[in-house]
């Protein structure tokens, strides 16, 4: 996609943010330029990391996943301020690279599935069909084996049209050790899989009892794994991690040491920003999937920047983020637009939401302009959170009807400015009550 072509895509569900969208869409175009250079040249270019700077509820985090989510892109977003949490320096920054390759490696398996789908259905199919129709003993007649043949195709339809879901059977299906890696090392990982794989060894697969239509659930996840070709998932997953990853670094802000403090020592949020230098510079990490060179994922940090100015981030840490964009708060106008305007705005959601219970809700023009306006001075008298605003104030106004829905089934209902007022007017020019219920 062109960058103009993003940016559209983008203003289907963000409103104004023109600078910040325009940022990301040339940076995602740079990667699709760089791949078409010579090999000796795609090495030098690397990506222009983004700082983003704004309010919380502006688009910052949105701009990025909806990004990422349009391109197909491996993408995680991790909070700067985790890394701060346990003792001095927190959970090991490196596990951002680790999470953003297990996405990935998720990413590019549901593709191949998707692909696969067929061959995935096929092959339970036959599994069960099989249970049901256990094979013929050795040495039978050639006309034994048609008969058995024609019966086994005519179950395989009946299994695939679902005419025999209720029957029972007992499969056998692989015992999983479902865990995560919690940002450990892939060492420690390694040595937790090996322990696992010994003591479950004799038990590695368990026989159910279950209807079909269970057994094709369960069956998924053992039929992918004979279908798929898993080293392949693996490295193109990694590669693809390490040639298209997003990383989204946000709350950048709170590991910033503020220029008022007298001391810039903090060795809990500077030791962060120094953990964060070499992996954005470019370094090799380990992972449980092989290692991944980080000089090519784009990295796009954020944060509201309140307290702090970006300038009191570490000069080397500023040095790694070239491209700085600033996001505008938003207006009565913005929010009016954000409610009327986007694909899946709030009051569509809500809409279908009441649909479920035969409720149909429409609102006046006013009311969202009311909505609007009273979500914005709100955010001017308490703390300002963006969007996230409307949220607060659209769930007072339609509380009661969510509430007693099963009262208005089959009816239409029609929230007015008169209603929204009412629901909100006390409560944005009390600014006490205002801190505590919105």
């Amino acid at each position: 996609m062109t960058p103009k072509e993003i940016v559209a895509y983008l203003d289907e569900y963000i409103i104004g943010q023109k600078e910040a969208k325009k940022s990301v869409a040339i940076a995602l175009r740079n990667r699709y330029r760089r791949l078409q250079l010579p090999l000796e040249i795609q090495e030098e270019v690397t990506p222009k990391n983004i700082l983003m700077i704004g309010s919380t509820g502006v688009g910052k985090t949105e701009i990025a996943r909806r990004m990422a989510k349009i391109m197909g892109l491996p993408f995680v977003k991790v909070e700067a301020s985790k890394y701060t949490e346990v003792g001095f320096v927190g959970r090991d920054v490196e596990s951002m690279v680790r999470d953003l390759v297990l996405a990935s490696v998720n990413l590019v398996e549901s593709e191949y599935r998707e692909k696969s789908k067929q061959k995935i259905e096929d092959f339970i199919i036959e599994k069960i069909t099989q249970k049901l129709l256990p094979p013929l003993p050795t040495g039978v007649s050639d006309s034994k084996k048609q008969e058995y043949e024609n019966s086994f195709e005519k179950m395989k339809k009946k299994v695939k049209n679902g005419e025999v879901d209720d029957l029972k059977i007992e499969i056998e299906i692989n015992r999983r050790i479902i865990g995560s890696d919690n940002g450990m090392p892939p060492e420690i990982i390694n040595v937790q899989e090996s322990i696992i794989k010994v003591l479950n060894r004799e038990q590695e697969k368990i026989k159910k009892e279950m209807s079909v239509k269970e057994a094709k659930e369960a069956l998924k996840q053992d039929a992918s794994e004979a279908v798929l070709d898993t080293e392949a998932i693996k490295f193109e997953g990694l590669k693809r991690a390490q040639e298209a990853g997003v990383i989204f670094i946000d709350e950048i802000d709170k590991v910033a040491v503020s220029s008022k403090d007298n001391s810039r020592q903090d060795p809990s949020k500077e030791g962060v920003q120094r953990d964060l230098l070499p992996i954005i510079e470019g370094s090799v990490v380990n992972t449980k999937y092989g290692q991944i060179k980080t000089d090519h994922i784009l990295f796009i940090a954020a944060g509201a920047f309140h307290l702090s100015k970006p300038s009191d981030l570490i000069p080397e840490l500023q040095g790694r983020f070239p491209l700085r964009v600033e996001l505008d708060s938003l207006d009565d106008e913005a929010m009016y637009q954000i409610l009327t305007q986007t694909k899946t705005s709030i009051i569509r959601q809500y809409q279908a939401l009441l649909k479920t219970e035969n409720v149909t809700i429409e609102f006046d023009e006013n009311a969202l302009k009311e909505l609007a306006k009273l979500s914005y001075n709100a955010n001017q008298k308490t703390e300002d959170i963006g969007a996230r605003r409307l949220h607060t104030t659209l769930e007072r106004v339609i509380e009661d009807i969510s509430f007693n829905a099963d009262e208005y089934k089959n009816q239409t209902l029609r929230i007015t400015k008169e209603l929204v007022s009412e629901k909100l007017q006390d409560l944005v020019e009390n600014v006490d009550l205002a801190r505590y219920i919105l």
